[in-house]
């Protein structure tokens, strides 16, 4: 009995080894060719859409550097015409003023009788810049009498007084202009103080 088991389970590992070995070469090559016609698909998606995405990202680069020529260019216009004004604007004013350089011409050029004739020349000549100026609207800023405006005076001095209301502008050391409504240069003041400080 124990031979005829012994024959028996020798005559049986055969087959279990051969149910649990791999599968044949035969069997693998023909699983692979079932296969390589799905991976060759993907793979030609694959590409397709590569070379989808890289076409899109060249068009976009193109674009940008399109779009960065011309947003240079329109820079470069804007910054053109814009100094074409201002030398437009300065030739304008430049033009208005040259009557004024004519008279202080004439004036330097005429023999004057005698120094009070010579200042009435003069001073018909700063009334026709001033005018000038004014049509180009320069301003002068009011100051003698008025309330001191931090914005528009500059205190460069204190005068103890009762000649003036206090916090009023007594005098101007300096005149101060406006170009319509931008401030050009302060007006330089002696500011009234009719209260004195007390000290502690």
């Amino acid at each position: 009995m124990t031979e005829t088991n012994s024959k028996s389970e020798t005559n049986q590992d055969p087959l279990d080894v051969e149910h649990e070995l791999p599968p044949s070469n035969n069997v693998r090559q023909d699983q692979m060719q079932a296969a390589s016609p799905a991976q060759s698909n993907n793979v030609a998606d694959l590409s397709g859409d590569l070379q989808k995405v890289t076409a899109e990202r060249d068009d976009l680069r193109n674009r940008l550097a399109r779009a960065q020529a011309e947003f240079e260019n329109a820079r470069k216009r804007a910054a053109k015409e814009q100094r074409d004004f201002q030398d437009f604007a300065l030739a304008d004013a430049l033009k208005s003023l040259l009557p004024v350089i004519d008279s202080f011409d004439r004036a330097l050029q005429s023999p004057a009788r005698n120094l009070e004739e010579f200042r009435l020349g003069v001073d018909l000549i700063r009334r026709q810049l001033h005018d000038t100026l004014t049509k180009l609207g320069l301003r002068q800023i009011p100051t003698k009498g008025e309330p001191f405006d931090p914005y528009l005076h500059e205190a460069v001095e204190l005068v103890h007084t009762t000649a003036a209301e206090d916090n009023h502008v007594l005098d101007e050391v300096q005149r101060g202009y406006k170009l319509r409504d931008r401030l050009l240069r302060p007006a330089r003041v002696a500011v009234a103080r009719t209260t004195e400080e007390k000290t502690a």
